[in-house]
């Protein structure tokens, strides 16, 4: 017993979604965090609640919204079809919206912990020193803030490896396309064939472990350095 070509071909296509929404979370999610730890505006609650929402939601409920964003009578829908792209649901450009949307705050509040246990001192330092905020920015906050980046990193990649109701609800279940791993195994549940749902289950299970078992590791020296 083994993975079935479908699998295979199911077990890339996550590693490809999960590897591209994590480099876009990481480009949208740092100046997110930092912009939210330097903003006095008075919306910075209601903004942050927005971000977490996925943390709360049914991944059905978000999903379903976001299919209905995306479809030819909403705004994102409406949108990507006067830029040329088409719509987005069920290919894999909506896989990888919907899962930005679903994983940012799994990425943004990490990242935005770390810049707020900077503190103020460093960042004085730097300005008296005549750094401008940009290589500030650059040359303080981000090595400084590198725990929870990676934090962030790893969270992201994995909370994307395990979607199920936003990438069934926004992708379908096309092979090849938007397919991935968790379909996957869901499929093999409703036939039946639960010896090939076990090895892919397993899979999962060991791949996350491992990761995990990284993460806090490294987590672990650091306090004690």
């Amino acid at each position: 017993m083994g993975f079935s070509a479908a699998d295979i071909e199911a077990l890339w296509l996550t590693l490809r979604l999960a590897a591209i929404v994590t480099l876009l979370l990481l480009m949208i999610g740092i100046p997110t965090a930092w912009w939210l730890c330097r903003t006095r505006c008075r919306w910075k609650g209601l903004i942050i609640a927005i971000i977490a929402l996925p943390l709360v939601l049914p991944p059905t409920v978000l999903g379903f919204y976001l299919l209905l964003a995306m479809g030819p009578n909403g705004p994102v829908g409406q949108l990507t079809e006067a830029l040329g792209i088409g719509l987005l649901p069920f290919t894999f450009g909506g896989l990888v919206f919907g899962s930005i949307i679903y994983s940012l705050p799994f990425v943004v509040q990490p990242i935005q912990n770390a810049m707020e246990a900077i503190g103020e001192r460093p960042l004085e330092v730097a300005a008296t020193l005549g750094a401008n905020p940009r290589d500030t920015f650059f040359n303080v906050v981000l090595p400084l803030a590198k725990p929870g980046i990676l934090t962030a990193t790893i969270l992201g990649f994995t909370h994307t490896l395990g979607e199920f109701g936003v990438v069934l609800m926004i992708g379908g279940n096309i092979p090849g396309a938007t397919r991935v791993i968790s379909v996957q195994i869901y499929d093999h549940v409703e036939a039946m064939d639960y010896a090939q749902a076990h090895w892919l289950a397993a899979t999962m299970v060991l791949f996350s472990f491992v990761v995990l078992a990284i993460l806090y590791s490294r987590k672990h020296l650091m306090i004690w350095k």
